[in-house]
């Protein structure tokens, strides 16, 4: 029983780590990065659609991206959805590819990405101690139903916070490398 509910916690800390590197991976670091465009989304006839379900998304330049759709018809609705995405960058077509120069990052830019960074580890962090309250509430309720010793208990309370550290000191080093990434780039 302790089992379950602690292989559960860790496949959640598991996915929320996950979740978070997916997350960073989004946040431009003044290189060309066909991640950049993950959570694009376009609306390709009538329905909201991920942008590299539509085209095919390189970078053969450190500053430069690529986006070649698979319909060619899709093109104007491809660059309204990279122009309504958060990145700021600004679409060049020939009709067939569409490029997006990738402009180098301001000092004050780096700084306020890498202060975003933290603020997404720090987000992430929340995620994990929220899970560990409620596998902790979970144990609780079993110690209470005499389904569990206290002693097993706190050991289970104990390797949840083992967990905790663990998950927590993967999103630390996570972050500082996507950090050193801006701040280097």
């Amino acid at each position: 029983m302790i089992k379950e509910v602690l292989s559960e916690a860790e496949s959640r800390m598991r996915k929320t780590v996950e979740v978070m590197e997916a997350d960073l991976r989004a946040i431009r670091t003044g290189r060309a990065s066909p991640a950049l465009l993950d959570r694009v989304m376009v609306e390709y006839y009538g329905a909201m659609t991920p942008l590299n379900q539509l085209a095919v998304i390189s970078a053969p330049e450190p500053q430069l991206i690529t986006v070649r759709p698979y319909d060619p018809g899709s093109l104007g609705d491809i660059q309204k959805g990279i122009l309504k995405s958060e990145l700021g960058l600004t679409p060049a077509s020939d009709g067939r590819i569409i490029r997006l120069p990738i402009p180098r990052l301001t000092e004050e830019r780096r700084r306020d990405l890498a202060k975003l960074v933290r603020q997404r580890v720090e987000e992430g962090k929340v995620a994990l101690r929220n899970i560990r309250r409620e596998t902790l509430d979970d144990l609780r309720d079993f110690e209470k139903e005499k389904m569990i010793s206290e002693d097993d208990f706190y050991d289970a309370r104990d390797k949840t916070q083992d967990l905790i550290n663990d998950y927590s000191k993967r999103m630390d080093e996570i972050g500082e490398r996507k950090q050193q990434d801006i701040l280097e780039g």
